[in-house]
């Protein structure tokens, strides 16, 4: 089994976005069993908060489920424990770094890697401002995640 975190700030818009796309279409494709994939956030802000409403409501148009997922924050133990930990843009994957263990930081790659048409950009933070911005997100998700699945199934 393959387990992947994908991380943002605060794991309320972002990465819970890109965890339930992961989820629905590992299930869609029969790989569920595969994979175990998970969310969190580079600080607490929003510890135990489900996703943003506007998160969810994006993703609800496009047939995806995220209000059963709540924000955590990355805890030492999921360096050990995912063998692929995803940042959402440069911030993250630069405090990931510092704070992941020198034996594990193979593990730490730019979730847009796997992005045909966006590798090594920034997943833009939609919290301030509008439905497009959540919109983006769902789309940058879909393509990255679907090459995901396909390069580690």
């Amino acid at each position: 089994m393959k387990r992947i975190l994908f991380v943002c700030t605060g794991n309320i818009c972002r990465s819970p976005t890109a965890d339930g796309i992961a989820r629905h279409l590992a299930a869609e494709q029969g790989l569920a069993k595969r994979f175990e994939f998970d969310s969190a956030g580079t600080h607490a802000y929003h510890t135990g908060e489900a996703p943003d409403p506007r998160a969810q409501k994006a993703a609800r148009k496009r047939g995806y489920e995220l209000a059963d997922l709540r924000a955590r924050p990355v805890v030492a133990e999921d360096f050990e424990h995912f063998d692929l930990i995803l940042a959402m843009d440069k911030g993250h994957y630069v405090w990931l770094k510092r704070e992941c263990p020198r034996h594990l930081q193979e593990r730490i790659q730019m979730f847009l890697d796997y992005s045909a048409s966006h590798p090594g950009h920034d997943v833009p933070d939609p919290y301030y401002g509008g439905p497009d911005g959540f919109e983006q997100v769902l789309d940058l998700c879909e393509e990255a995640i679907r090459e995901l699945l396909s390069r580690n199934a």
